[in-house]
């Protein structure tokens, strides 16, 4: 039920008896502010310098018809409302050139989550969220002079770490659903009284709904935003293998790998196009043809991998390296974006420079697709690939068609938009590709997304422990099938990852939606899934994630509702007064799994939700809302599942053989 009160200049908006907005002369609902703002990129960290100008109060609120006015100093923003399931819709029109801050009370004790991808925490209560697509280790940019790392390990602000994805989307443990619809860059700011919205342009609307858990909440959210997220059936068959370095390299390691035992559904090269060695390590060459040198004969092998069950993977991102072969051929047809005098626009990663392919040009979106992905990929036999990137799209370009500075945020949406419609318009069910990058809307596109590049360590903001609140917060986004890369990315100077870094990895990825690891960007020093000790449970812990397929499947078809799979412990409490571990979290409604992310840890300590479970691994029940210290060996992270759940005899199962 939706209550409004107009008196004077006072206003309120309550949902079922719950206050939504509270608005006085002296605590206006909508502040314009007019300000100055200069960016400044490196490698898709943005900086910004703010100097706000003017800051007028819309104070002053009256009826005009079938809209609201609120005006101060000459300054006025109107509003209309339009109700909805179980909440109401406010649009709004403003002033152009002028920023907006939207003011909703807070609730005591009340927890906040989603905003996209956010890394730092799950509650986001008490922190500064930044809406502005971008890298998420912007703190950790190595400089260029010298290499050396701009990191540390001491905690950071949440404002300070980046995010590939953000959202403005969010939702509260006390049944609120809170979602502006804007594409500008803004923050918010969840304090003890207030939380306060700023975006650089005038959302198009506000929505407030209310529900009664957090299926009910995410439920709410897919009926605007709908889920068409999915894996092809050969993504549960068992792990993909991150190789990279040439045709035999990759015919060799798998083959191995399967003669082993190992449960290999794909190979995934990202160096099929070629290899760009710089001083930052291993990286790809980014012209989207295969590489005849380190890959002769591609197309051959893919048929040999395919004949023993095993798909290949490959790689794409919107950028082209300058000076190659496809970079020229772009550039002579007007297919990149530019400065302002018509050259070419480079963007730098690491110490090389590219050119980024112009995703409003009609021309440069149908040499996309015809081209790069559906003759040079999807003919080629690839049946998946890594769809990168998509984060760095500079405000000061100039593109075919709009404003960057509007379209910065949505540049990843439209590049995973690109790679669904090519696998759509070829009629290929059975490919799938993932990306890092998005923003609202992109799970109508992206298979499955990932969680971008993590250290390979265990630094809490960074390596493998930030892949649990990235992906509950992806999920309170509305986006429901995420996984990430088995080991992490980067690594420079004296970080690497042991072999017990990389089994423990594996150890939860083994108990996600999508297996797939990563060879790093240093792959010579960093642990891969053959090495001495690594190997035996690569045969092990992949054999697991294939018997698992009928539950995964299960997860899969509930995420397509807009159910997140990846759920944090508090989830079925709908209280973040229950939480107890930011580390530990639900694999879909039955599996309850608990990392081990201290390096040399042979227990964990583990605190159960609610309920009967059974440890997978010993078959021991244990009751619900209690502590325990758990064995965890290597090969054996502590994984429970519900006594009575439908899937329990499955598990069981799997526990006989394990």
């Amino acid at each position: 039920m939706i209550s409004q009160k107009l008196v004077a200049d006072f206003w309120s908006l309550s949902l079922d008896g719950q206050l939504m907005i509270e608005h006085s002369p002296a605590q206006p609902f909508v502040t314009a502010v007019r300000r100055e703002k200069v960016y400044l990129a490196d490698r898709g960290t943005v900086r910004t310098t703010v100097r706000e100008c003017e800051r007028i109060g819309l104070g002053r609120i009256r009826r005009e018809g079938e809209r609201l006015c609120f005006s101060g100093s000459g300054h006025r923003l109107y509003m209309t409302t339009e109700e909805m399931p179980a909440g109401i819709r406010l649009r709004f029109a403003g002033e152009e050139g002028w920023a907006y801050e939207f003011r909703i009370p807070a609730e005591e004790d009340e927890a906040v989550f989603g905003g996209g991808e956010q890394y730092r925490q799950t509650n986001l209560r008490g922190e500064r969220v930044v809406n502005f697509v971008s890298e998420h280790i912007k703190a950790a940019t190595v400089i260029q002079k010298g290499l050396q790392p701009r990191i540390t390990y001491r905690p950071k602000p949440h404002s300070a770490i980046g995010s590939y994805a953000p959202m403005p989307i969010f939702v509260t443990d006390h049944g609120r659903l809170i979602r502006f619809e804007t594409s500008s860059d803004g923050t918010a700011d969840f304090g003890d009284r207030w939380y306060v919205f700023s975006y650089d342009a005038c959302p198009a609307a506000l929505t407030l709904q209310k529900g009664g858990s957090f299926p009910e909440l995410s439920g709410l959210l897919a009926r605007e935003l709908p889920n068409r997220q999915y894996l092809p059936d050969w993504c549960l068959d068992g792990m993909i293998l991150g190789i990279q370095g040439g045709t035999r390299t990759i015919l060799d390691k798998a083959f191995a790998m399967l003669d082993a035992g190992a449960k290999i559904c794909g190979v995934w090269s990202q160096d099929w196009s070629g290899c760009n060695r710089t001083v930052m390590g291993y990286q790809v060459w980014w012209n989207w043809e295969a590489d005849e040198n380190l890959y002769p004969d591609l197309k051959g092998a893919i048929e040999k991998l395919n004949a023993r069950g095993v798909k290949f993977l490959a790689y794409i991102n919107p950028y082209l390296v300058k000076d190659s072969r496809l970079y020229e051929y772009c550039r002579e047809r007007g297919y990149l974006i530019t400065h302002r005098d018509g050259s070419v626009y480079h963007i730098k990663s690491t110490t090389f420079d590219a050119g980024m392919l112009d995703l409003t040009n009609p021309e440069a979106v149908r040499y996309i697709k015809d081209t790069l992905i559906k003759k040079n990929m999807l003919d080629l036999g690839v049946s998946g690939w890594m769809a990168d990137f998509g984060e760095y799209l500079p405000v000061d370009c100039v593109l075919h068609d709009g404003d960057p500075a509007k379209l910065h945020n949505e540049w990843p949406v439209l590049w995973a938009k690109i790679n669904r419609e090519a696998i759509e318009e070829a009629g290929r069910e059975d490919v799938m590709f993932f990306t890092r990058s998005g923003y609202v809307g992109v799970q109508a596109y992206t298979p499955i997304m990932w969680n971008g590049d993590q250290h390979t360590d265990t630094t809490r903001d960074y390596g493998m422990p930030c892949v649990m609140p990235a992906s509950f917060s992806l999920g309170f986004s509305g986006v429901t099938l995420v996984h990430c890369d088995i080991g992490g990315f980067f690594s420079f100077l004296k970080m690497h990852r042991s072999q017990e870094l990389f089994t423990r990895w594996m150890e939860m990825s083994t108990f996600s939606l999508l297996m797939r690891s990563h060879e790093s960007i240093r792959p010579w020093a960093n642990a891969q899934f053959d090495a001495e000790k690594v190997k035996e449970h690569t045969v092990r812990l992949t054999g697991i994630h294939a018997k698992l397929k009928p539950y995964i499947a299960a997860c899969i078809r509930q995420a397509q509702q807009g159910i997140p799979q990846i759920r944090p412990d508090f989830w079925e409490a709908f209280d973040y007064g229950e939480s107890r571990d930011m580390y530990s979290y639900f694999l879909g409604d039955e599996l309850f799994v608990c990392p081990v992310i201290r390096e040399g840890a042979r227990s964990r300590r583990v605190y159960l939700p609610e309920g009967d479970w059974v440890l997978l691994w010993t078959g021991k029940e244990y009751d619900g809302d209690n502590s325990y210290r758990i064995p965890a060996p290597l090969g054996k992270t502590p994984v429970f599942y519900k006594k009575n759940g439908a899937f329990a005899e499955l598990f069981r199962q799997v526990a006989e053989e394990n």
